[in-house]
């Protein structure tokens, strides 16, 4: 179904590429329209010797996102659609009164909200009827704050704060934890706190929280466990962090709207962050995801051949060495495929209780439905592999 080569008329040329077996392989077992009639065919076996040449065939650096501008606006359309719908549905059945999200000034809580008040319109309600809270403590910068504000009032949705830094110190008290500590303990307390005001909001108010968190960091595991990780229904769960924000941007640049055409660029350019450290001297943002767990262009390049195509992790990296030449090192790209590795078979434990998301496109983390993994499962072969790849 894609286009490897063409030649130009009257060239003289002929048209040169290289067929993927492997990822043939894979389609074949997925779909079964491709079944071979074998009867009256004779099967020749034989071996070749391995030989790295460099591939002809173009190896896209954002498998996620479509190239072709025109294609890629109807992509993100398709995809607002399909949250929209799914969360909408979820609203009725519920009979939720409201829905309750955190708002962050960030790009996933910035989606999850396009997404929520793209509901309401589907059920004919008033986006009154989202409720966005920022809940503000050590980590939260004016910049994001800010956003979040403007955000929610551009979109005419219901904004409040809850300012959770007492509350914080309280549970610090309780558990023995210094302020002054800034360990596993001193984050994850925040997005607790957080998940809890956002549960009990909701209930108290007859409605149900929506999750914000994405498919690259379902499968990174960045996500506090029974904190951000956990809601009442995750719209953003199928969507990887590269197509989040082109997503946004699609938003931005078709709504029509300046003040919220600005606001989401500027969220766009804000760096990403969970923001549970205290911010810089200046108050900025001292905690950027990207600069802790990788590129999140990276990551899901590996996350794309994982789990769509199941290849080996020398295969990823040879791809990755084309995709992304002249961008990373060979060591650098060997470096986080490693880490996308030994993070993504440690944190399936939170992938086995995900709250319910639309499947938006063909790879999922969904533990219902298309990826059964243990949550115990063991990346030795995967690893050793990868200590066998010179660079």
């Amino acid at each position: 179904g894609s286009l490897l080569a063409d030649a130009a008329p009257f060239a003289g040329e002929d048209a040169v590429t290289e067929l993927d077996l492997g990822r043939m392989v894979q389609e074949r077992q997925r779909n079964t329209t491709f079944m071979p009639e074998t009867n009256g065919y004779t099967t020749v076996e034989f071996e070749l010797p391995p030989v790295e040449l460099a591939l002809i065939r173009p190896v896209s650096c954002t498998p996620f996102v479509p190239q072709d501008a025109a294609t890629r606006a109807e992509r993100c359309e398709l995809i607002l659609r399909i949250q929209a719908e799914g969360l909408a549905k979820r609203m009725e059945h519920t009979h939720a009164k409201c829905g309750v999200l955190g708002i962050s000034g960030g790009l996933d809580s910035c989606l999850a909200l396009l997404v929520a008040v793209r509901a309401c319109k589907v059920l004919g309600r008033d986006a009154k009827d989202i409720v966005a809270l920022t809940m503000p403590c050590f980590g939260t910068t004016k910049r994001t704050r800010s956003n979040a504000e403007i955000l929610c009032e551009a979109l005419g949705v219901t904004f409040g704060e809850i300012n959770i830094t007492e509350t914080v110190k309280s549970h610090f008290a309780d558990i023995g934890q210094s302020a002054d500590k800034y360990d596993v303990t001193f984050e994850n307390c925040q997005a607790r706190v957080r998940t809890l005001e956002l549960m009990d909001y909701a209930n108290k108010n007859g409605g149900f929280v929506i999750g914000t968190g994405d498919l690259s960091e379902l499968a990174l595991g960045w996500a506090t466990y029974n904190g951000d990780h956990m809601s009442m229904y995750g719209v953003n769960t199928g969507v990887p962090k590269t197509l989040v924000r082109h997503i946004v941007q699609y938003v931005a640049d078709t709504c029509g709207n300046d003040t919220l055409r600005d606001v989401l660029v500027d969220i766009l350019d804000t760096p990403v962050s969970p923001e549970l450290l205290p911010t810089a001297a200046d108050g900025t943002i001292a905690q950027q995801t990207e600069k802790l767990v990788g590129p999140y262009e990276l990551h899901d390049f590996y996350l794309y051949y994982v789990l769509r195509f199941g290849f080996s992790p020398t295969k990823i990296y040879h791809l990755a060495r084309t995709a992304f030449d002249g961008r990373y090192e060979p060591e650098v790209l060997l470096a986080w495929l490693k880490n996308f590795y030994r993070r993504f078979f440690a944190q399936q434990f939170k992938r086995s209780c995900l709250p319910d998301g639309p499947k938006v496109g063909s790879v999922t983390l969904s533990p219902r439905g298309d990826w059964r993994m243990p949550s115990d499962a063991c990346n030795t072969l995967w690893m050793a592999e990868l200590e066998k790849l010179e660079v």
